[in-house]
């Protein structure tokens, strides 16, 4: 407890947070007691976008009293706004450039220039070769994935037409988006157009300025984030349903622990790779130790759990907490979510922290860049660091019990064949259970964890209310390493959390009412599955009219904001929690929570109480079924021969 408050939802990180204050050890929970969240930035009404400011513009305490503006004339509208765009632009970036990384070493793998990576689903070669326009008939596997390679590379720094993925999308929502001159032209032209139009001088109107932001968004959730899921899963494996156990009591203390953390399965697939090597696991025999266990923190934990069934350690407030134990031998990094405060917690104990990328350094970590080139030397030389660090632990070890079973690897193609059957793949069982109302609606709750707030609490609150109420939930992120620590991935929460409809179904499918789909970039995967409930009919003819719903209870990256902006634009109803960043602007605000619904379909939300959130999303959700007419309740009627022929 700090300040009277709750810190954690699980045993785990509440156990291991008594060592960490007995050790006296500063984590992002003592300092989240100390700093005080500033809220002239939380607000979005202070700008700094030159060097006369920071100037700050309230809104008037009183009716009548004059509005401030910055030094320049800039309204709150157009500061909040322009603040806004750029944490999109940050966002989008950020999975882009995650994307573009995979798209270099996916073409390089396709030359044969890589030894390690190849192309491990060749049916979604073919799909992904389908969708970028690329001819199949009579090639081989090699010349279409190095056209897929390049056409992938372009996308980045195409600068006129539409990105190819724009496509895939439902053709109303494209009409849309196209009315309104949204469709991204490129990815790195848009996050560059953001920057240039919230630089001092530029765009100084908050419509035109969020316009700008919904195309980069889009930019991101149907360019760059879908060709990392893409790319990713032809090298290295698309999802199937894997086993695997979550929570801090995954580690062993008998073995070498290797904690991978961060976003780019690049790396860590290579890991993986190396632990599993004989001259490694005998070094570490060697050493005292009884072998070689990985486990994941954050998105990377998601990417290596979904293809290998690896463990995961946490989500992102426990990535201290894990060191804390005293028994990670190595934490190997790579971009995003990575906290610095993580050496000083690692000299603490004998834990060392590995930073591998060119893009992300930490003063005083071991440096071990990670040749992409090279890729399973490199993990190898990585592994060693680590089991011959295996001997420096000292007695002070102790390693939660608690961890949880759950069942992760939900990709739009196992929902598709899970649902359809052998010979059908089709999410038309979907589609009828929800309009036979089994299944309330659908909702996306991904996002972060945030130290504002108690870990996963919200997040977990809110689900439960929604599964309960018969919405089937998808989830992602560290979001859905909150829904395994609390057991909402197993089939078994069905019948004990989850609303009679929705437990009927997924009794009879044998999944649980919590559907994992990923890391943060495939939030791209629950679009793709949008599409398909609107391809397989019966629930109108764009997302928009889906009765679906999505949030991010606990959110705290600009990732967020670009996933959000790009759901509204795809027409899904949005909520945030804990802070909405452009509160210092009623007029903005109100363009995002309202407007947007009439240009686009979608809009965001806020709220700050999980009860409340989970409200207001049912309500969406039953205002749809309504307008599709599915809102009456439908007596379940068991067919006679006579009425199977008559229904034939």
């Amino acid at each position: 407890m700090t300040d009277g408050k709750k810190l954690f939802s699980d045993q785990a990180s509440e156990e291991i947070y008594e060592k960490v204050k007995k050790d006296a050890v500063e984590t992002v929970f003592s300092r989240a007691a100390e700093l005080k969240a500033c809220p002239i930035g939380a607000a979005g009404d202070c700008c700094k976008h030159c060097g006369m400011g920071p100037c700050r513009v309230p809104e008037p305490k009183s009716a009548g009293a004059v509005r401030k503006v910055g030094l320049c004339g800039a309204t709150a509208e157009t500061i909040s706004a322009r603040n806004f765009l750029r944490m999109i632009a940050a966002g989008a970036a950020a999975h882009s450039d995650h994307g573009r990384a995979v798209a270099h070493a996916f073409l390089a793998a396709a030359r044969g220039e890589i030894p390690g990576y190849g192309i491990k689903d060749e049916q979604k070669l073919l799909a992904v070769a389908l969708d970028f326009g690329i001819a199949i008939e009579g090639r081989d596997t090699k010349s279409i994935a190095i056209e897929v390679g390049e056409k992938a590379l372009a996308m980045f720094g195409q600068q006129e037409g539409e990105i190819l993925y724009v496509k895939k999308a439902p053709q109303r929502r494209q009409e849309i988006w196209r009315r309104e001159g949204v469709v991204p032209r490129g990815i790195d032209r848009e996050v560059v157009e953001v920057m240039h139009r919230t630089h001092m001088g530029v765009d100084q109107d908050y419509r035109s300025l969020i316009k700008q932001g919904t195309r980069a968004a889009l930019a991101d959730g149907w360019g760059g984030s879908m060709l990392a899921t893409d790319l990713q899963d032809v090298m290295f494996g698309t999802p199937v349903p894997v086993y695997a156990e979550v929570n801090l009591g995954v580690l062993k203390e008998d073995q070498v622990n290797i904690i991978v953390h961060g976003h780019e399965p690049l790396l860590s697939e290579m890991i993986v790779v190396a632990s599993r090597d004989p001259q490694l696991l005998d070094a570490a025999r060697a050493k005292g130790a009884q072998g070689i266990n990985i486990a994941g923190i954050c998105c990377t934990a998601n990417e290596v759990l979904m293809r290998h069934g690896i463990p995961i350690a946490g989500n992102f407030l426990q990535q201290e907490l894990a060191i804390t134990t005293g028994a990670v031998d190595a934490m190997v990094v790579d971009v995003q979510c990575v906290m610095q405060s993580l050496q000083s917690v690692a000299a603490c104990y004998h834990t060392k922290l590995i930073t591998t990328n060119p893009k992300a350094d930490i003063t005083g970590s071991t440096r071990m860049e990670f040749n992409e080139h090279d890729p399973l030397n490199s993990a190898r030389s990585i592994v060693s660091a680590a089991v011959d660090n295996f001997p420096n632990r000292n007695s002070d070890v102790l390693i939660p019990r608690a961890k949880s079973p759950m069942i992760a690897g939900f990709s739009h193609e196992t929902i598709n064949y899970m649902l359809g059957g052998t010979f059908r793949a089709s999410y038309r069982p979907l589609n009828d259970n929800i309009i036979n109302g089994r299944i309330r609606g659908l909702a996306g709750v991904v996002g972060c964890n945030n130290a504002r707030t108690e870990l996963d609490g919200n997040t977990l609150e809110l689900i439960k209310e929604l599964i309960k109420n018969d919405v089937l939930v998808l989830t992602t992120g560290c979001t859905a390493i909150g829904c395994g620590k609390a057991g909402l991935l197993t089939p078994e929460a069905a019948s004990k959390l989850a609303g009679p409809g929705l437990a009927e179904v997924c009794e009879t499918v044998g999944m649980p009412p919590v559907l994992h789909m990923g890391s943060c970039v495939d939030n791209s995967r629950i679009l793709i599955a949008a599409t398909a409930v609107v391809r397989d009919g019966g629930l109108g003819s764009d997302i928009s009219d889906l009765p679906a719903a999505g949030a991010a209870p606990e959110w705290m990256s600009e990732k967020a904001i670009s996933i959000g902006q790009y759901f509204v634009a795809s027409g899904v109803y949005t909520v945030f929690g804990v802070t909405w960043p452009t509160s210092g602007s009623k007029e903005l605000t109100k363009h995002l929570f309202e407007d947007m619904d009439k240009i686009y379909g979608g809009r965001w939300d806020f709220a700050t109480d999980p009860k409340e959130m989970a409200r207001k999303m049912i309500e969406h959700i039953d205002a749809k079924r309504k307008a599709l007419g599915i809102d009456k309740a439908r007596e379940r009627v068991l067919f006679d021969m006579a009425d199977r022929r008559e229904l034939a």
